[in-house]
């Protein structure tokens, strides 16, 4: 299967597959369970890796491929574990998804998963850290829960 993904305005098209995703997850998440301040994390909320690194295929595939194989929610997965998640979490899970990425991958494919992975960070991060408060006169303020700790 060919990855088509808009970057600016033009087009990169590569092949990326199953067997690709399967081995960046695999990669992937031996790096961040190894990881000082990632592997804690993680280690201590997955039981049974061999059937989550499935279920992060899957996603993947269903990401970038359309495959629809991924049936699970992923903002509620990771607000059970909102009391050990942070932001800097985020930007060092991201930092290391990008190396890995660059290392395993085409350049357009790399780019087209850095990319999609950037923005699921910032989905899940607003999901799990931001609120609306109103203010007095009924109008929405958007706060971090960090701003109003």
């Amino acid at each position: 299967m060919y990855l088509i993904y808009m970057i600016g305005a033009s087009v990169v098209g590569t092949r990326i597959d199953e067997a690709d995703l399967e081995q960046l997850v695999s990669a992937f998440y031996a790096r961040v369970r190894a990881d000082t301040e990632l592997g804690p994390v993680f280690n201590d909320a997955i039981d049974d890796w061999p059937g989550h690194l499935a279920k992060l295929t899957d996603f993947w595939s269903s990401v970038m491929l359309g495959s629809r194989q991924y049936k699970g929610q992923p903002v509620p997965a990771h607000m059970k574990h909102r009391v050990r998640i942070t932001p800097v979490l985020f930007d060092r899970w991201l930092d290391l998804w990008n190396r890995t990425t660059g290392e395993l991958l085409e350049a357009g494919a790399a780019s087209a998963l850095q990319a999609k992975a950037a923005r699921i960070a910032e989905s899940l991060q607003l999901a799990m850290f931001f609120r609306l408060e109103r203010k007095p006169d009924g109008c929405s303020l958007g706060r971090t829960t960090d701003e109003t700790a």
